[in-house]
């Protein structure tokens, strides 16, 4: 299995348990690889994709194997609004988060310099807890210490958490992805000379993950959007894309991500609503 290179078959279990993909003779697609359990656990028996990662599996040395649901078909031009729910283990994340995928190519904005990034759709959805993505094995949490082998505590989103999607077709995508790879290249050209990890310019009201995405959106022609919090961002952009008067000819669609729960991450909780007009506005959405 080359780097970069894709393969797809069923998840099954080997004779000693361990996940397999097998094409349809039942022929191992990846006989030297260590596929991580959770993937077992949630897809047995399901047609999946797999591809090997850069980064490196701590136990084995070898390149770690990330696998995705199977996709067929072609997708129009669109872009996701993502809600995630807070993490219950991390003070830090009290209010959630928000990132956007926009033609199959995720992007997140942090105060944290390395995550300020643009990455596949399978890659922030689910990456396995392997190598630096996993937690570190004794707290359980995110630990840098040994620069050799850093814990980010950043695998799969979806595996951490429910993530609630706002799905938007009929604009132009490719501006709005243009938009957004300018935004991180500021960020990432701007660490803070105290703190060289961290983003200089980051602010809560003015310069945050939310303010970026929702910018990006008002730039690319959806100007109902507003909110400096996740879920405040999220219940604005849905409750204005699903009135009829401001549709102006997008597709818009709202749905849930439940969790997919793994002994590695803790089940995630939904975070406050902070402005009292989306209070209402999120009663007034449509049931998803």
């Amino acid at each position: 299995m080359l780097q970069d290179t894709t393969v797809t078959g069923r998840l099954v279990a080997r004779d000693d348990g361990a996940p397999a993909l097998v094409d349809d003779r039942g022929v191992d697609l990846l006989p030297d690889e260590r596929i991580w359990g959770g993937y077992l656990a949630h897809w047995s028996g399901r047609r999946a994709s797999a591809r090997r990662l850069p980064q490196r599996d701590y136990e084995t040395g070898r390149p770690i194997v990330i696998m995705w649901p199977e996709r067929t078909g072609e997708r129009a031009p669109f872009a996701e609004l993502y809600y995630n729910e807070r993490l219950v283990k991390y003070p830090a994340s009290r209010f959630g988060h928000v990132a956007i995928n926009v033609n199959g190519g995720v992007f997140n904005f942090s105060h944290l310099i390395n995550e300020n990034e643009e990455m596949t759709e399978e890659e922030f959805l689910y990456r396995p807890p392997l190598g630096e993505f996993a937690p570190h094995p004794v707290t359980g949490l995110f630990d840098v210490a040994d620069p050799v082998r850093p814990y980010y505590d950043k695998f799969g989103r979806n595996f951490m958490r429910t993530i609630h999607v706002l799905r938007i077709e009929g604009f132009d995508a490719d501006r709005l992805a243009a938009h957004y790879r300018r935004e991180i290249e500021v960020n990432r050209s701007n660490p803070d000379p105290a703190r060289p990890e961290k983003y200089r310019d980051f602010s809560v009201v003015s310069r945050s993950c939310v303010t970026i995405i929702r910018d990006g959106l008002r730039a690319a022609g959806v100007p109902h959007v507003g909110g400096h919090f996740p879920r405040d961002l999220f219940i604005s952009a849905a409750y204005h894309l699903t009135r009829p008067q401001t549709q102006s000819g997008l597709r818009v669609r709202l749905y849930r991500m439940p969790q997919l729960v793994v002994p590695e991450a803790p089940v995630s909780a939904p975070t406050p609503i902070i402005n009292p007009a989306n209070r209402l506005r999120a009663l007034l959405l449509p049931k998803y």
